[in-house]
């Protein structure tokens, strides 16, 4: 394993290559989670700094998490190419649409639709490793079921959603939504 205080330009290739990222976040009781993200959500602010535009899932437990405990971690896998997996360590704000912040950092991103948070991470710690167990898939395309879901629910149903479904976390935590 290597450590790095940053992402440097090799690291920010690695990551810009990717199809898919997991985020794995915790409060101080209860569950665990890690989720896997995709579609052009991620971006390399900086050497210090990533940001991810999160988009409405069936929970919203990182939200909670963090509301809790502001540590996170994301990881990406080499799934083509040479065995790598790349993890990101440190500490997460969340901003929402009725945020300022929301105006500065959502031109990033492609208009996506159910966008419901940006998390901006400050990065305290990069490791990569192997990855050699992992093993080769080929990416084929986009998924398109969640984008044409949203698009047909609508803004006002969209919000409903997340009112009745990611308001609070698998554990009846807040998630800020």
């Amino acid at each position: 394993m290597k450590q790095y205080t940053e992402i440097d330009d090799t690291i920010r290739s690695f990551i810009e290559q990717q199809h898919v990222f997991f985020v794995g976040t915790a409060a101080p009781d209860g569950r665990v989670n890690v989720s896997p993200k995709g579609l052009d959500s991620f971006r390399v602010l900086d050497g210090k700094r990533v940001a991810w535009l999160n988009l409405t899932g069936s929970g919203n437990e990182t939200a909670a998490h963090l509301r809790e405990q502001n540590r996170i971690t994301i990881m990406f896998c080499a799934f083509e190419g040479k065995p790598n997996i790349l993890r990101l360590y440190g500490s997460a704000r969340v901003f929402h649409p009725r945020d300022v912040e929301w105006a500065e950092f959502s031109p990033l991103f492609p208009p996506l639709p159910g966008a419901r948070q940006i998390l901006v991470v400050e990065i305290d710690l990069v490791t990569t490793s192997c990855g050699m167990a992992v093993p080769f898939m080929a990416y084929q395309a986009e998924r398109e079921e969640l984008s044409n879901s949203l698009e047909k629910k609508g803004p006002a149903k969209v919000q409903e959603y997340w009112e009745q479904r990611n308001a609070r976390s698998l554990d009846g935590k807040p998630t800020g939504i």
